[in-house]
């Protein structure tokens, strides 16, 4: 029988953390962040491993707390003016297992009070990953039409990110796809409703949601040079 990785004492504490961001408050509440956030996270990105690697043997669960495939709760404050030191959601990125070498495709899990989501694909590819996802959507357009047209990803997923607002240079204006190459991301968000993230089905549900991204996230793969 499924069981629930994920209960209400997650989101309840993630709000008291937003209330409280403070190491002084982390600190007394870190064997909580632990039971209730941290443990259900590595467990549920354990659990997701064998379905990942159905889905394409080249991307990766890793459920180590330094290292893998949870963000740490830690912020990036040193380019920021925000210097809350904590983040208020828990995430996952399943990566490429050439992803530290690549830029490369990813799915993604994002808890947070009232916004749970699922996403797949690129954000904010540097100059060199774009220009090739640009290329391949150039060159061959059919495919890349058959993938974000795909029954099962429509019923699922809207793509998401910003859009240049000019065609990019280098590219044919007229090109029958140019609102697609003006794409700075190649981004595609499905949500889920809280209840169902503390729900016993979810860890399902979510590898449902990222099998259904399989022909996108394919050829985002193929296009930047790396194996499916």
């Amino acid at each position: 029988m499924a069981r629930a990785h994920f209960s209400p004492a997650l989101f309840a504490f993630l709000r008291d953390l937003k209330r409280n961001n403070s190491r002084e408050f982390f600190l007394a509440n870190k064997a909580r962040y632990e039971r209730d956030v941290r443990d259900p996270l590595l467990r549920f990105i354990e659990g997701f491993g064998p379905q990942l690697r159905a889905i394409s043997p080249h991307y990766v669960a890793d459920p180590r707390a330094v290292g893998g495939s949870m963000f740490r709760v830690n912020r990036d404050t040193r380019f920021s003016r925000d210097k809350a030191p904590y983040k208020t959601h828990a995430a996952a990125q399943f990566r490429h297992v050439k992803g530290r070498d690549v830029h490369a495709p990813g799915f993604y899990l994002h808890l947070e009070p009232g916004n749970v989501f699922a996403g797949v694909g690129m954000w904010r590819p540097p100059a060199d990953a774009l220009r090739l996802v640009r290329d391949a959507i150039a060159e061959r357009p059919d495919v890349w039409t058959k993938a974000i047209g795909d029954r099962r990803f429509r019923a699922r997923y809207d793509m998401s990110g910003e859009v240049l607002k000019r065609p990019p240079r280098g590219y044919d204006p007229e090109h029958p796809l140019i609102e697609e190459l003006k794409r700075k991301d190649f981004v595609a968000l499905t949500p889920f409703a809280q209840r169902d993230a503390c729900g016993p089905g979810f860890l399902e549900s979510y590898a449902a949601t990222a099998r259904a991204a399989t022909p996108f996230m394919e050829f985002l793969t193929r296009a930047v040079g790396l194996r499916w």
